[in-house]
């Protein structure tokens, strides 16, 4: 994960994540908050597979960014398009507009994800820099030692 998009990726989705607990729990507790859950036990074991699956985006596991887009698609996608349905006749209030949003962005995260395990899921391996390889991975250039030289490693 040496990209700076894919650790953005991999941040935003935690954050959401912890959004998402937060609602979670004042929903459980009886708080009022901005924003309801739309099913308080489907909502927690999606809490449980989306820690796993951005662990597995971590790891550049593509399995773990198709499951990760499946079940958020899943679960919020009909919520925003029924939010949506409403805001287009004109009933859409405050919390409707709010909850569309928060629905939108449970799917263009997971989407944003998976696009960016897709376009190169060689990121982890990619070491190396092009302006020092000449040097360090030339082997006239390496050091040989004299047989007089102190063969012992010494360690203070």
């Amino acid at each position: 994960m040496k990209s700076f998009a894919s650790w953005l990726i991999i941040m935003f989705a935690a954050l959401y994540w912890i959004l998402r607990v937060v609602v979670l729990f004042t929903n459980s507790m009886g708080i009022d908050f901005i924003i309801q859950p739309i099913n308080a036990q489907t909502e927690m074991i999606l809490l449980f597979i989306t820690i796993i699956c951005i662990v597995l985006i971590g790891k550049r596991k593509i399995a773990g960014g198709i499951i990760y887009l499946l079940t958020h698609l899943v679960y919020f996608g009909m919520d925003a398009f029924l939010r949506f349905s409403i805001m287009i006749t004109g009933l859409g209030n405050t919390e409707n507009v709010l909850a569309c949003v928060v629905s939108i962005i449970g799917i263009l995260l997971p989407f944003s994800a998976f696009v960016d395990l897709l376009l190169d899921k060689t990121r982890k391996t990619s070491g190396g820099d092009k302006k020092t390889d000449w040097f360090y991975k030339n082997k006239d250039f390496d050091r040989d030692l004299d047989e007089r030289a102190d063969k012992n490693h010494y360690k203070l």
